[in-house]
């Protein structure tokens, strides 16, 4: 899944969003801290392609974006709400190409405004960003050509404090950036940054009212952090080379940023640091068992805010959980199958 693939609904349970080769799956806790309901499948029996997207809103719902076949040769997007984690999603609506027609040209991005409307984004057939928004009332603004150049992997959207959406692709040597300006307004390519960024390394999360940051793995395969209009920063080596997870959490009374990366051990490995404060340095700690190649990690606050971290592998299915225990630090239990 492009996006937080582990989430909290409005009721406190957590769910996650599993992808296979035609479908997305969603499983839930029966209750906060409970054991977890089997799988069930999102938005119907169609069938969807690789790559599906996530985002959540602060209203909790989860918006869902993907591509399905049309016909050979061609796909088109559709996506789906889920309310709350045991209701069933809506069925699986289409919102069309941003090239009108033609083949899959990348792996949407979803993020959600403030006033719970979604935007996908995707790398359209020229290269740039083309974004829909639905409208408050129902339905959906036209697809929107955003510009950009030469993109490359999947896209960052992240909602800021404000309420604004903003967006990070990976192009040729460069970050690109855009942000809404004002609520419900088109974003904006608002800064273009000379950086080597592994493609699919980036993930961006708001970290005040004024900014939000953008986490990748640079050429050397350091783990970096930018915010526009300041330098980019190397946090430390990346602890493998997945994808990394980024949460904001209250550790020992202060505001940290937590990420979490599957290491090159094939453990998972946690670091953490004041929010927007890199100067002061992180380190990994490693904790749980070894896990497939294909792995990935997920981070999330359950409902008495305690950080929760969940692994899962495509491969096999197999979802693993902890939980934060309620000690000074970053103490976590046992991993548990779920």
């Amino acid at each position: 899944m492009n996006g937080d693939w582990l989430i909290r609904g409005r009721d406190g349970r957590l769910s996650v969003y599993l992808p296979t080769n035609d479908a997305v799956l969603c499983r839930a806790e029966l209750g906060p801290g409970g054991p977890w309901e089997p799988p069930r499948r999102v938005g119907g029996d169609q069938k969807l392609r690789p790559g599906p997207a996530v985002g959540q809103g602060a209203d909790a719902y989860a918006h869902l974006a993907a591509w399905r076949p049309t016909k050979l040769g061609e796909a088109g997007l559709v996506h789906t709400t889920q309310f709350r984690p045991r209701l069933a999603a809506l069925d699986w609506a289409s919102i069309g190409h941003p090239d009108k027609t033609g083949d899959r040209t990348g792996t949407p991005a979803v993020a959600v405004d403030v006033r719970g409307r979604g935007h996908v984004f995707v790398r359209n057939g020229s290269g740039g960003v083309s974004m829909r928004m639905q409208k408050e009332k129902g339905g959906w603004d036209p697809w929107r050509d955003l510009k950009g150049h030469d993109v490359q992997g999947r896209l960052a959207a992240v909602t800021g404090e404000s309420g604004r959406v903003e967006l990070y692709a990976a192009a040729a040597g460069t970050v690109l950036h855009w942000r809404q300006e004002e609520l419900a307004a088109v974003p904006t390519l608002v800064g273009e940054r000379e950086i080597l960024v592994r493609p699919d390394t980036l993930h961006a999360l708001a970290t005040s009212p004024d900014a939000t940051t953008l986490f990748y793995a640079n050429d050397a395969g350091d783990l970096c952090a930018w915010r526009s209009g300041s330098e980019p920063v190397t946090l430390l080596p990346s602890a493998g080379p997945g994808p990394v997870s980024a949460i904001r959490c209250e550790l020992d009374g202060h505001d940290c940023t937590l990420l979490a990366q599957r290491s090159a051990s094939g453990r998972v490995a946690f670091a953490a640091y004041p929010t927007e404060r890199e100067s002061a340095g992180a380190w990994w700690t490693e904790s749980g068992p070894q896990l497939p190649a294909d792995a990935v990690v997920g981070l999330a606050l359950d409902e008495e805010e305690r950080v929760v971290a969940a692994t899962v592998s495509p491969s096999t299915g197999q979802l693993l959980v902890t939980r934060r225990k309620d000690e000074p630090g970053l103490a976590l239990e046992a991993w548990r199958k779920t």
